[in-house]
This record gives C-alpha cells, sequence and structure tokens, in this order.
C-alpha cells in the first residue's frame, strides 16, 4: 500500500508513518493541502490519504472528487476532539484517527482501507502450473495478458507477476476499464494539460506516468472503446503517450498486464476488438482456470476466509468441519473465489458454534449438495432459528424489490464505487447492474460513485 500523509501533527507524523513502514506500507509526505494535490496529480500515486484534521479536509475531499482520483482519506488529530472528528467525517473522510498512533489502530485502519491483501492461496495443481509460468515469465518486461472468468483471481497473480518482477521496487499502478467511462478514461490512462477541458483546473500525470518505472495493470481491457484501443496500440508500439491538450508526446517506461473475462480472439472476430491490439497484448498468456476446476483451492481460500473474517469482526477463529468442507467442494462456484469470499464472510457471522458446520454454509445457486439456500429457507420455515435469522437480517415485513436494492447499493459501497467487483460479487451481469443504478438515481436514490464507499446512504 502507498500512504500520503499530509500536515505536520507536531512530529507525530513521523511515528505515524515509521508505524505504517513496518505494516509493508511505502509512505511519502506532504506539509499542506496544495503539495498533496500536486503530488497526486503529477504521478505521486497514492492508495490512501492521512490528513491532519487541522488542514482544510473538506478541501482535500472536494478537489479529489472534482479530479476524480479515487481515493479514501482518512483524518487524524491530536487528542480525542469529537467535533473535529465530526467534521472531518462530514467533509468526506472515512475514518478518523487519534493520535499519538496506535500500531494496532493504524494496521487496522491500513488494512480496512485496503480493499482486499492480495494474498495469493492456493494448493491446487492446476493453480501451481499457473504460476509457475507466472514465475518464468516474470523477470522480463514482456506485456503479459491473464484470462479468466470473473473472480477467478485475476488482478492478484498480476500483482503475483509484479512482486516477481525486477520492477517490484516501482509502484504497481491498476486501472479498471469497464468502471470508467469513455470519456473520462483517456484523461485517466493519458493524463491531460490545464485547460485542455471543462474541469481540467490543473495538470495531471495519468496512470502510464503514474506507473513509471513499475507496472501498470489494465483490468477488463475488453471493456475499451475502439477510439481508445487505437490510442493504446500506439502507447504500447512507440512507448510513448500523449496527454489531452498536450503539444509534445511523452515518453513512457512501464510493463503492462492486462486481463479479461472474455474471449478476446471471438472479440477480434466479431469486430469489437482490434487484432493488432490483441496480438500486442497476448506477447504472454496466463489463463487462469476457474474454480470448479481447482477443487484442492477450495478449502485452502475457505480456512484463508473463515481467518480473515473471523478477526475483522473480532470472533475466535471457526474451523471449518468436515461435512462443511464436503459441501463447499460439491458447490459448482459460479462466482469464482469472490462468491466463496462472500459465502465465508456469511458463515464466519452466521455459525452459533466455534466451528463451521454445513448449516452456516448459504449457497447461491448452481449444483450444491444440499437444497439451494432458499429451498432451504422455505423448508424449515417453521424453524424458529430460521425465522429469527431473517428477522435479525432485516428481512422480514420488507419486499424483495426493497432488499435487492439495499444489496445492490451496499455491495457497491463495499467494492468503493468499483461497478465491475459488485457485478460479480453479486452475479449479475455489468449491464443489469448499470440499469438498475440508472433506476435507483432516477428515483432518488443515492448511488455510490468510483471511490465512494461505506457511508452511501439509501
Amino acid at each position: 500500500m502507498r500512504l500520503l500523509i499530509v500536515g505536520t501533527l507536531l512530529g507525530y507524523i513521523t511515528e505515524a508513518g515509521r508505524i505504517a513502514l513496518d505494516r509493508g506500507a511505502k509512505v511519502a509526505h506532504a506539509e499542506t493541502i496544495d503539495q498533496a494535490l500536486h503530488a497526486l496529480r503529477n504521478g505521486k500515486g497514492a492508495d490512501l490519504v492521512m490528513v491532519d484534521v487541522k488542514l482544510d479536509v473538506a478541501k482535500l475531499v472536494d478537489a479529489l472528487k472534482s479530479e476524480r482520483i479515487a481515493l479514501p482519506v482518512v483524518a487524524c488529530g491530536i487528542g480525542t476532539d469529537t467535533q473535529a472528528a465530526v467534521r472531518a467525517i462530514r467533509a468526506g473522510a472515512r475514518e478518523y484517527l487519534p493520535l499519538p498512533p496506535d500500531a494496532q489502530l493504524i494496521a487496522a485502519v491500513l488494512e480496512a482501507v485496503s480493499e482486499e491483501t492480495h494474498a495469493l492461496v492456493f494448493r491446487d495443481p492446476a493453480m501451481k502450473s499457473v504460476l509457475k509460468l507466472a514465475d518464468q515469465i516474470a523477470p522480463a518486461d514482456a506485456t503479459v495478458l491473464i484470462t479468466g472468468e470473473s473472480g477467478t483471481g485475476k488482478e492478484v497473480v498480476a500483482r503475483w507477476v509484479h512482486r516477481k518482477s525486477r520492477r517490484a521496487n516501482g509502484a504497481f499502478v491498476a486501472i479498471n476499464c469497464a468502471a470508467i467511462p469513455e470519456t473520462l478514461l483517456e484523461s485517466e490512462l493519458f493524463g491531460h494539460e490545464k485547460g485542455a477541458f471543462t474541469g481540467a483546473v490543473a495538470r495531471r500525470l495519468g496512470k502510464f506516468e503514474e506507473a513509471t518505472g513499475g507496472t501498470l495493470l489494465l483490468d477488463e481491457i475488453s471493456e475499451i472503446a475502439p477510439r481508445l484501443q487505437a490510442k493504446l496500440l500506439r502507447a504500447i508500439q512507440e512507448r510513448e503517450i500523449d496527454r489531452i491538450g498536450g503539444g509534445n508526446p511523452v515518453k513512457i517506461d512501464v510493463r503492462l498486464i492486462a486481463t479479461s473475462n472474455r474471449d478476446l480472439e471471438a472479440a477480434v472476430r466479431a469486430g469489437e476488438f482490434r487484432e493488432d491490439l490483441y496480438y500486442r497484448l497476448n506477447v504472454m498468456q496466463l489463463a487462469l482456470p476457474p474454480l470448479r476446476q481447482r477443487p484442492d483451492d477450495v478449502p485452502a481460500l475457505a480456512e484463508h476466509f473463515a481467518r480473515k473474517y473471523s478477526t475483522s469482526n473480532g470472533l475466535a477463529y471457526k474451523a471449518l468441519t468436515d461435512a462443511a468442507v464436503t459441501k463447499l467442494k460439491a458447490h459448482s462456484w459460479r462466482g469464482n473465489v469472490r462468491e466463496l469470499e462472500n459465502t465465508m464472510h456469511r458463515a464466519v457471522l452466521l455459525s452459533p458454534t466455534d466451528s463451521i458446520e454445513p448449516d452456516a454454509i448459504l449457497l447461491q445457486g448452481g449444483h450444491t449438495s444440499g437444497p439451494a439456500p432458499s429451498a432451504a429457507i422455505v423448508a424449515n420455515a417453521g424453524d424458529a432459528r430460521s425465522a429469527d435469522t431473517l428477522a435479525a437480517a432485516g428481512y422480514i415485513g420488507r419486499t424483495v424489490a426493497e432488499v435487492e436494492r439495499d444489496l445492490i447499493i451496499g455491495t457497491l459501497s463495499h467494492t468503493l464505487g468499483n461497478r465491475t467487483h459488485a457485478a460479480n460479487i453479486l452475479g449479475i451481469s455489468i449491464r443489469t447492474l448499470r440499469n438498475k443504478l440508472k433506476e435507483y438515481s432516477e428515483s432518488g436514490i443515492k448511488v455510490p460513485m468510483p471511490g465512494e464507499g461505506e457511508r452511501a446512504s439509501v
């Protein structure tokens, strides 16, 4: 994680930075809001900003939003000034961190704000063979195309390749091409000069320049519009880019990794993806098998997620029983690792004992070793425990449409507005998700934008 700390905080800033460094973060420092914005605009990327609550937190948050820099902000201040904390949260900060810094609290904030730990957990021979190939190609600078169904772990493998490469000490910059409209994606990738278009209040470097010396991940590359495909092809061939509104090309030094959950060869045949760009990207390919073809990975991942969500919810670790593992291995996992992660999160919360039994594992759709969750609920309608579970979850007395709406908005908030990740978690198409969100917006419901989350309301 890349952490940008803004402010002086009477020396506590040094201690907070040291703790973050000990936790594996890369730390940069800016004394003022303007200095922080200047750094972010000029390619000094970050995954999290910690800002002194005495500074203008609202100015920072508003600037990030207006310039489409999706970045969570955590306010911090000396002591426990309740009013300052409230003002910071209202201004848009995700959390308030009291100082002097506590090591465990900073670690918790870093982990909570980081969308995922990017741990690569595997045991199945099918996955081992893929990672063996990844290890072989990692040291080179060749472009890599990672393919596989949604939720198989393509970004995690991309980070694995980066960590094994000669660029491991450089930045790893990821951009989801499906989550950003075409009109904004060009600026995100290539940057722009001041005044290049309405809202371009200052020069901003794009992801290509931000990733200089490191790796740039183009997630869901198949969703890039044809016009941008041509510009991307030139960037790969010439190793230079043109900022929007710029007069001179800019040399770039990045290693490109692209991912796709679509059959790009079929997209080429259908005229939806440039053939020359496909061959430029497909120098080396890593094809990730779906989870149903990696049965030995299921118990390993399940245990990993059980530990993760036991810890994050302040619970003692709950081990899986043999019967629970059998049930998990019999499921088809259409949503792959993301579906398994959500299943284990629910199981940790629903398990009434110190171990996870099959009853706590609620599966969605597909083939399972037992009845589908909805059937189980119907079959056990007279069971007081099922009724209590539904009541505790707030389902009773609400319409299906209301529950669906809250589930969609809540999932989108969890993914910080990332439409593609939310659609994958929900098991629906990105088109269906966008139609639902359009419907909600038109009815006056707040829909999280990219970079927003957790505080979204309905």
